[in-house]
């Protein structure tokens, strides 16, 4: 983690004795560089962008080089500075810190930004999208435009991209699935959002909220029972240290947003925000490929780590959650919104 350049001696005082969520959501001094005091503008502007991944993510690596590029470009006017594995609080603090101006930057998911825009949550609907090429149609959808409009005038932060998280697949710790049948009644952990909750209903087992930066505990001390993401997430967190039995189910292709806070970004000159956006757009190539490159190889590496893997029974998943989760949150999406995205 880079220390922020020429921080007063006051501030380094209080930075030694807030909390991680009161520093996040209360402290004037952690966010863009709006804030910071003129004399210290003038030296560089500041972006402090939070990460709930671990810094050997390609997600994290993606800012680091967005970072790299930014300060090459603007010989030093421009500073990124990275904050992973959670280390500002959890998404949902991070995110509502962007929306205030506490924290510039942070890249989460669709549908645990729906918490500020609630129609977001389609765009990491279940069994929506195809392939990663067809997911990166959304960006230049109406829709999506609509939506970005709507969140900018509603909570005062913007998506300045869209990235491949990579395809979902589900976990266990002691039992082997070959349907969704077999995870009735267990206990899987599911970020805290609406749609994935119905999704892991559809299929007969217990959704169970868990904060990222809490999941692999969570799974160690067997408060749940298995858990779902992509392989590089469960890979990168060594998930397969708590986890026995990886179930290829490929559910979801997630997408993660970047989220930039909408004064900000406004404040920087047109030469200086066309820097970042460039830079942003070539982080963003090189991760989702960063992406596809180690999904080809990760069940092999898994595999060998000690998993065991199982190709199940994809209509015993698929066809529960499509015959219910569209249907439930049609009035959320907006009526025909699934169906305008499933055609893109």
């Amino acid at each position: 983690m880079k220390e922020p350049k020429n921080r007063p001696h006051w501030e380094e005082a209080k930075m030694n004795t807030l909390t991680k969520r009161a520093f996040v959501l209360g402290s004037a001094v952690a966010g863009a560089a709006v804030s910071m005091p003129s004399v210290l503008r003038a030296q560089a502007t500041v972006l402090r962008w939070g990460e709930m991944l671990p810094t050997t993510h390609p997600q994290v690596q993606m800012v680091e080089r967005i970072a790299k590029q930014v300060k090459e470009k603007t010989s030093g006017r421009v500073d990124i500075q990275s904050f992973p594995a959670g280390q500002l609080g959890s998404g949902k603090d991070m995110m509502e810190a962007v929306a205030s101006g506490a924290l510039t930057m942070t890249t989460d998911g669709a549908a645990a930004l729906s918490s500020f825009l609630p129609q977001l949550s389609v765009v990491e609907a279940p069994y929506l999208w195809r392939d990663a090429a067809h997911m990166a149609k959304v960006a230049k959808a109406p829709v999506f435009a609509q939506m970005n409009a709507e969140l900018e005038k509603k909570r005062g932060m913007r998506m300045a991209a869209v990235t491949y998280y990579g395809k979902r697949h589900l976990t266990t710790g002691t039992k082997v699935v070959k349907s969704a049948a077999d995870v009735a009644g267990l206990k899987l952990r599911v970020p805290p959002v609406d749609t994935f909750r119905a999704m892991v209903e559809a299929w007969g087992a217990k959704a169970t909220p868990v904060n990222f930066n809490e999941l692999y505990l969570a799974l160690s001390q067997g408060a749940v029972d298995g858990q779902e993401n992509p392989l590089p997430t469960i890979h990168s967190a060594k998930l397969q240290e708590v986890q026995k039995h990886l179930i290829l189910t490929g559910h979801i292709i997630t997408p993660r947003l970047i989220i930039v806070n909408t004064d900000f970004w406004k404040s920087l000159n047109d030469a200086d925000r066309a820097i970042v956006e460039t830079a942003i757009a070539d982080g963003v190539a090189w991760q989702d490929q960063e992406l596809a490159n180690q999904e080809a190889g990760l069940v092999a590496t898994l595999k060998g780590a000690g998993m065991s893997v199982t190709e199940p029974d994809m209509d015993s998943f698929r066809k529960p959650v499509l015959d219910s989760v569209p249907k439930q949150f049609e009035s959320k999406w907006g009526k025909g919104t699934w169906d305008a995205l499933a055609s893109l």
